[in-house]
């Protein structure tokens, strides 16, 4: 070969020639290319082409992008069919019009031709669509003009998909189905679309649920093969598997959970030392039971994790395994990893080390009533079994907070909806969760596990998967803050600023009205957090070292750190192991990462669409509530203690003209002057509700209106709760 054939060379030729596009054949020509080389060439070239380094003109020549004015990305659509071209190592999007779309969908691979700037940005136009995104679209199956199509639900896709009348699966008007795309090449057509599925009419029970389910793509039931390796797992005698593991089944060891978990993946134990304390830490071993590629991992991985809606749980293993032999049931014999770690007096971590063990829990206990006996002292049946070791674990749990929030650690403390279901899965009740102390205990308690295992392979400085958060990006940080002095509060930034200022900022402004809108907003400001190889540290927690151990049973990344562990014999990794880890870690990693982030927006919908349904019942009735965004055609607004959120429009405020004051983030009266602010306390009725687009319109209660009295809603109903998310060291 005539000269070293790397991406790099072939880029930097091409470059150099770029008054001259050529053809493969022809630039393997220039370059010298053997024969027996030009199969590894033609396939690098072809990568530069899909990374967007290079592009394909007319006529197959190839070009580089950089003097084409040419980038590639994967697009994002915002509701208001805005696109923004989010491009691998490049900070900075790319906007482009609704004008400018071609036939782009949100998630599309495109090729963008750059057209200049407006406003500060760089912007441009789709000239190609590259790779589209996987997609099932679901929506409302309508005939209008004898003609079929479906109104998508997601509000990214901004065309209705038109189906051909052998493609419409028997669908009937208003039913809720699932699409595949066919084809879509003109933009000033609608996309084709065939019903590949048809899931009932939104008011069927259960459909409600499923519809997320299916926008999201989320995993249904497990192949039969993976159900097969799952009781054959479940059924392997650990008796001598045990004999080789410290027996902890005499210690005081115990679950503290939400009352209806059946995934029990951690335990704990607290001893006083002379000195300080001994924590325990057990943990369920998922990676005894799932073998490294078998179908049974191959599965777990592809889930990447447990989803939790409303009255169900999309688990990540089976339930043979999940709910039955790695969850640390009481009285019952059970494999786990533990981590124990020392504290003297003050909460100061001394050492720690990780142990193959057995152990039995002597009791399963609910936060509530381990709350109870905090505020109480009376203890129960059950809590009176480990009542000495939960007063030493609250002395423990409030020295490690303490401590923690000292260093800068972060609480955002938002209320969590709650979500009361009957037997149908109709909503009795809403509310918001409250964080007990029993919650936080636990929290620290994994917070502390997970942060000793990242040192402890950082300190052999071998490939890891921590779990990482950026500091925050200066741009909405600058947003946040100026967002901040409009409200009247004062959040100064800078490059090197720290965790502990936010910590402050947080804790001056926790008793005011607007506190919780404050912490949302703070908490959309910050960067996600996520899993990979490269260890940045956590800037929300403060921590330099962090990872994920604690819940093998509902994560996947906990399930390889515990196998990383587990290959770590004397501080490094065996040789081979060691050649392929680092592409398995960054693999999991970015999979991992991506399938957080649908489950928790899956999360997010099906609550939603919950308080939706029981808000529609609510006609007329009236809440108190803040005004938690505006806009210039009316302002949002969060009804107290429910977590629900639905809209003023302006058209409803019929008392005077209102103007949109863009920079104070509120609405003026032209003749009254009455103002609608950001943060504002507001009372509000209920006007209408679409549940077909999980959408409320709200009216403004007059302020001289008595407040009616409202019975208490559905408390004389049977109650069911629907199951609460383990929050167990999460962050």
């Amino acid at each position: 070969m005539g000269m070293s054939m790397d991406r790099e060379a072939i880029l930097s030729f091409i470059q150099a020639e770029s008054d001259h596009p050529m053809k493969i054949k022809e630039l393997a020509g220039a370059l010298a290319i053997d024969q027996s080389e030009y199969h590894n060439f033609r396939r690098m070239v072809k990568q530069l082409i899909e990374s967007g380094d290079l592009v394909r003109l007319k006529r197959g020549r190839i070009g580089p992008a950089s003097q084409l004015n040419v980038t590639v990305g994967i697009i994002q659509i915002n509701r208001a069919g805005t696109g923004f071209l989010v491009r691998e190592g490049v900070d900075r999007d790319v906007m482009i019009r609704s004008s400018g779309l071609l036939t782009a969908l949100d998630g599309d691979k495109v090729m963008v031709r750059l057209t200049g700037h407006s406003a500060g940005r760089q912007t441009g136009i789709v000239i190609k669509v590259l790779r589209r995104a996987t997609r099932k679209i679901v929506g409302l199956f309508r005939t209008k003009h004898g003609f079929s199509y479906i109104e998508p639900d997601n509000p990214r896709i901004h065309r209705d998909i038109y189906v051909r009348p052998g493609n419409t699966l028997g669908a009937r008007e208003l039913e809720r189905v699932v699409a595949e795309l066919v084809s879509w090449d003109d933009p000033h057509l609608n996309p084709q679309g065939k019903v590949v599925e048809r899931l009932g009419y939104p008011s069927d029970p259960g459909v409600d649920m499923l519809t997320v389910i299916k926008s999201y793509d989320l995993p249904e039931k497990f192949p039969p093969e993976v159900l097969r390796e799952a009781e054959s797992a479940a059924a392997v005698d650990t008796n001598e598997e045990e004999a080789h593991r410290l027996d902890l089944t005499k210690e005081c060891i115990y679950t503290i959970d939400p009352g209806d978990a059946k995934d029990h993946d951690d335990a704990i134990s607290v001893q006083k030392k002379d000195g300080g304390y001994r924590l325990g830490v057990h943990i369920a071993d998922v990676s005894f039971y799932v073998g490294e590629g078998t179908a049974l991992d191959i599965e777990a991985f592809r889930r990447g994790n447990s989803v939790y809606l409303p009255g169900m749980v999309i688990p990540m293993l089976p339930e043979k395994l999940s709910n039955d032999v790695c969850s640390l049931k009481p009285n019952r014999r059970r494999l786990a990893y533990s981590v124990f770690i020392d504290f003297d007096r003050k909460g100061k971590m001394l050492r720690w080390w990780l142990v193959d063990s057995v152990i039995r829990s002597q009791a399963k206990l609910a936060y509530e009533e381990v709350q109870d006996f905090f505020d109480s002292s009376m203890a129960s049946k059950r809590i009176a079994r480990v009542a000495h070791s939960l007063k030493l674990a609250r002395q423990l749990a409030n020295l490690l907070s303490r401590r923690r929030f000292a260093e800068g650690s972060l609480d955002f403390d938002l209320p969590e909806a709650k979500i009361i279901l009957n037997k149908k899965g109709e909503v009795l009740e809403l509310g918001s969760r409250v964080r007990l102390e029993s919650h936080r205990l636990i929290e620290e308690f994994m917070l502390v596990a997970n942060r000793a295992i990242a040192l402890e392979v950082f300190r052999k400085a071998q490939p890891f998967l921590y779990r990482v958060h950026d500091k925050p990006e200066m741009e909405k940080l600058e947003a946040f803050s100026e967002m901040m002095s409009r409200l009247g509060y004062r959040f100064p930034v800078s490059r090197n600023i720290k965790p502990v200022q936010f910590a402050r900022f947080l804790e001056r402004i926790k008793e005011v009205p607007e506190a919780d809108f404050i912490n949302e907003l703070m908490l959309r400001s910050m960067q996600k957090a996520v899993y990979q190889r490269e260890n940045i540290g956590h800037f929300g927690l403060a921590f330099s070292h962090y990872a994920h151990f604690t819940s093998p049973i509902r994560r996947y990344p906990d399930l390889l750190v515990h196998r990383l562990l587990r290959k770590l014999k004397d501080g490094r990794y065996p040789v081979r192991f060691a050649r392929r880890i680092g592409g398995v870690i960054d693999h999991v990693g970015r999979y991992c990462s991506e399938t957080e982030r649908v489950a928790e927006a899956a999360e997010r919908q099906a609550i939603k669409v919950k308080q939706v349904a029981y808000m529609a019942r609510r006609l007329g009735e009236e809440y108190a509530g803040v005004i938690s965004g505006t806009t210039p055609y009316g302002f949002f607004v969060r009804l107290d203690n429910m977590g629900v959120e639905g809209m003023v429009r302006v058209s409803s405020i019929d008392d005077d003209y209102y103007h949109y004051d863009e920079r104070q983030y509120r609405l003026i009266g032209r003749r009254t002057g009455r103002v609608f602010r950001l943060g504002d306390q507001i009372r509000v009725g209920v006007a209408k509700v679409d549940t077909v687009r999980s959408e409320i319109d709200l009216f403004v209660v007059p302020p001289h209106q008595k407040k009616p009295s409202r019975r208490a809603l559905g408390r004389t109903e049977k109650k069911q709760r629907s199951p609460g998310r383990k929050q167990h060291g999460g962050q």
